[in-house]
Parts: structure tokens; sequence; C-alpha cells
């Protein structure tokens, strides 16, 4: 078979959403844990089982294994998501929102509701902004990372034999 006319492999949308979740998680996850180490926010990484556990036990090393857990978790349904609904949508804008949206449904709607969080005006700026920045930057690794794999023009192009 000629270099020029093989087709490019079509990569499996759900096992490189579950490959780029669980790298999302547990890379954005680790410095989840250690801004709160380092005391930047006020939130530990577990937030996504507060409702289910204590919240002191969510601070020793047990609480936020479990809680890494949970957040690597969601970073795989939220990869997921992203892969089925916005896979085609190039550049790093894109996962930006998609972090800002997220971001927002935990920390303003979804997340004090169900007792994950406090309301956001009991938090400082430190908190906010620390895990706003997080967020973002969540938010473009997924979306970029997928935007990459499915609209990267270069492998489309034919292989030339100098």
């Amino acid at each position: 078979m000629n270099a020029t006319t093989a087709k490019p492999m079509k990569t499996n949308r759900l096992l490189f959403a579950l490959y780029i979740g669980f790298f999302a998680g547990l890379i954005w996850g680790a410095l989840k844990i250690v801004e709160h180490y380092l005391k930047f926010t006020d939130i530990v990484v577990g937030l996504f089982v507060e409702p289910f556990y204590r919240h002191d036990y969510l601070s020793n090393w047990q609480g936020v294994l479990i809680g890494w857990a949970a957040f690597i978790g969601f970073s795989v349904v939220a990869a997921f998501l992203y892969a089925v609904t916005m896979w085609k949508l190039p550049g790093p804008w894109w996962g930006l929102g998609y972090g800002a949206f997220w971001w927002a449904v935990i920390y303003l709607f979804v997340g004090p509701l169900a007792g994950m969080v406090y309301w956001i005006n009991a938090y400082d700026w430190n908190t906010i902004l620390t895990d706003g920045c997080l967020f973002l930057l969540w938010g473009m690794f997924i979306g970029y990372s997928i935007a990459v794999e499915y609209t990267d023009e270069r492998s489309r192009e034919p292989i030339h034999n100098t």
C-alpha cells in the first residue's frame, strides 16, 4: 500500500475521552491537592463527595485519596461529554469556556444546593480565583486535547518522501 493513499486511523472517541479525562483528573486533581495544602483555597479536592463524607475526614490522607478519585471520575465524565458534544470545535478557547462553565455550575449552582461547597460569598478572593483558574486550565486541557486529536489538519496531508 502506498503511503500517500493510506487512510489515517480514526481514534475511538470513548476511549480517548476516558484517557484524557483520567489524566485531566490526575494532573489537575493533584494540583488541587497542592493548592489546598498550601492554603491557596479552602475547598478540598473531595468537594464532589462532600455531601457523603464528613469534612474532617476529607482533610486527612484517606479522604484526600477518595476526593482525588472522585475528581478523576468527574473529569472522565466531563471529558466524555466534551468528546460527544464539542469534539469538532478547534482551538483552546472552547476548552476555557468549558472549564468556566463547570466552575459556574459547581460553585454557583449545583454545589451550594447539593452541599458540596458553600455559597460563593462565603469564600475569600484567593479561593475563588485559585479554583477558577484551576477549572479554566482543567477545561482547556480537556478541550484542547480533544480538539487537537479531531481537528488536526496536518494528519490529513499526504506524506511526501524526499
